[in-house]
Formats: C-alpha cells, structure tokens, sequence
C-alpha cells in the first residue's frame, strides 16, 4: 500500500480547502518544492499534487510550482487539476509528472478518455473520481451530476482506465476518516485500483485501509492530518509496510 502525501497548489503556494470550498482555505507553505523535498526526505515513495487554480479554471495553472517541485525531487509525482485537453496533459509530463490524473472531462467526453490512454498509456492516465453522497461531481466539486460513482467506475474501466483516486468529498478536509464502506464497494464492483482519498485521520484509519488491499484498495492520500501535526508521515508509513 502507498501512502501519497498531497501539495494542493493555489496561488503558487502550499493549501488546504475544507470539501473543496476556496474561500475556505489555510497556507501551510509559500514553497511547495521545499515541503516535496521535505515529504521525500521523510520516506515518501510517492507524491500526489492537484493544481486547484486548474480544478476551478479547467486548465493548469501552477506550471512554475510543478516544475520546480519535480526538480527538488526524485521520486514520482502524480497531478490532477484542470486537465480538459490532451495539449495540458502533455505539458504536465513534460514537467515530470509520472502520471496525471483526469476528472470532470472523463465525465463529460468518453472519447477523450479513450484518446488519451491510446496516446499515453493507461499506466500514465488515472481516473479522478469524486464523490458527493454516491454521485460524481465535477468542475472542482462545484457541480453534482447524475452519474453514481459505481456506474462511473465500471464505464472507465471499460474503456482501459485501472486506477482511480476516489474523493468522498463529504470528508474531504474534516479529519474524520475516510468513507471504508465506499471506497471498498468501488475497488470490489468496478475492478479498478483504489487510492482513498480524503479524512485519513490516524494510523488506525489506514491500517482499515491496508486491510482492503485484497479488495483492490492500493493507497491513501493524505494531506491535512499531516501538515495539522495529527499524523507523523513517518509512522504512517511505517504502519502499511508492517
């Protein structure tokens, strides 16, 4: 199991938002390169980085951030945020990115999916797929459409996608454990490969998600217990690879 600590990128700086609202955000960095350096340095094998300016704008927006933070690096990086057209998903591989992760246009165009795993390759294109009370939302969690995330699952994994990072966006932010229940249906009932993102508290909390790993749980994502002190990166990764 792999645990990606997250760099929410707005305004060139290192953020959280509480459920994906911008007005309701906290700096925890003014350089994000520095914190992917200091996540590396702690033993992380893997960084997860959205480009919220992209997520509200639908284009990338924080290409200096990103390029700086895969020179300070040496471990992979995965990005999601804004990405709608094959010409952003170029320009963030070009900046280092192992993978990038696509959501609101894989809602809105299945040929475009289709495309991009033709051109990329499916081991570089992940399904971001959000959350709110079962159905996905898109346009940075602005907009709920009607699609569950079970139906939304299984038509990407028909047309060649094999991981997804899944967001319950009700506990995105809140620091109050990650939806098991979901996040276990989606990885059994779509075949793809599930990265849990959203309210991973305290080691307990990803120790039920290692217990998942059967079902095709393959990660966590963690970003505010972390930089709220609540949980030591160290220990966490500890605790999945015991």
């Amino acid at each position: 199991m792999i645990i990606f600590p997250a760099i929410d990128l707005k305004d060139g700086q290192c953020v959280r938002l509480i459920q994906g609202r911008a007005e309701d955000k906290t700096v925890y960095s003014k350089d994000p390169a520095a914190m992917a350096a200091k996540f590396q340095e702690q033993g992380a094998q893997f960084l997860h980085i959205v480009d919220l300016d992209g997520a509200f704008t639908g284009k990338p927006a924080n290409i200096a951030s990103i390029e700086s933070i895969a020179k300070a690096i040496t471990i992979p990086f995965q990005v999601g945020g804004g990405l709608r057209t094959k010409e952003s998903i170029e320009i963030l591989l070009a900046c280092g990115a192992a993978r990038v992760i696509v959501g609101t246009k894989a809602v809105k165009s299945a040929e475009f999916m289709k495309d991009i795993i033709r051109d990329f390759g499916p081991e570089r294109i992940v399904l971001g797929l959000d959350a709110r009370n079962g159905m996905v939302a898109i346009e940075g969690w602005v907009e709920t459409v009607p699609l569950s995330a079970l139906e939304f699952g299984r038509q990407m994994y028909e047309l060649g996608i094999r991981t997804v990072v899944y967001t319950d966006i009700s506990r995105d932010g809140l620091l109050e454990g990650p939806n098991f229940l979901a996040t276990e249906e989606l990885a059994k009932n779509t075949g793809l490969k599930v990265i849990a993102s959203g309210g991973v508290t305290q080691i307990s909390d990803l120790k039920k998600l290692k217990a998942l790993e059967s079902s095709g749980v393959i990660g966590a994502i963690i970003g505010k217990a972390i930089y709220d002190g609540k949980l030591d990166l160290r220990e966490a990764l500890q605790a999945v690879r015991a």
